[in-house]
């Protein structure tokens, strides 16, 4: 087992970095406890890798810090970046695989971006009305 391992996860434009490093379990995301953290949605959002490899969780401590984007954006960079750090640190192929297997953005960033606007609409996609009277 190694010490310290850094790791990143990324969607839209949220950005989340993970430390992991030996301990007893505990997990904090912006210097928040995971047991207070709200909202809920988001909680049981970033508890998801937890839930899978419950008994290897107690021997680390987790601290996330996570900017940009909004709360889910950042609720699911907290869970890619977590479960990158869990695979890395206990150095387990099987465990990523089962992270995959479960979902696959746990392991990799979702590169989904919003559309640019075109020059001829309010958006991406909305185009203004036409009128022919």
């Amino acid at each position: 087992m190694s010490d310290i391992i850094n790791t990143s996860g990324k969607r839209k434009t949220a950005v989340a970095r993970a430390v992991v490093r030996e301990g007893t379990g505990k997990v904090t995301i912006n210097k928040v406890p995971l047991d207070v953290y709200s909202p809920e949605l988001a909680k049981l959002k970033i508890m998801e890798p937890l839930g899978l490899v419950t008994e290897k969780v107690k021997l680390v401590d987790i601290a996330v810090n996570v900017k940009g984007g909004g709360v889910m954006g950042q609720a699911e960079a907290a869970r890619t970046a977590i479960s990158r750090g869990l695979v890395d640190f206990f150095k387990d192929d099987e465990m990523e695989a089962m992270f995959k297997d479960y979902d696959r953005t746990l392991m990799i960033n979702d590169v989904r971006r919003k559309l640019p606007k075109n020059p001829l609409g309010r958006g991406a996609r909305k185009k203004r009305q036409k009128s022919y009277r």
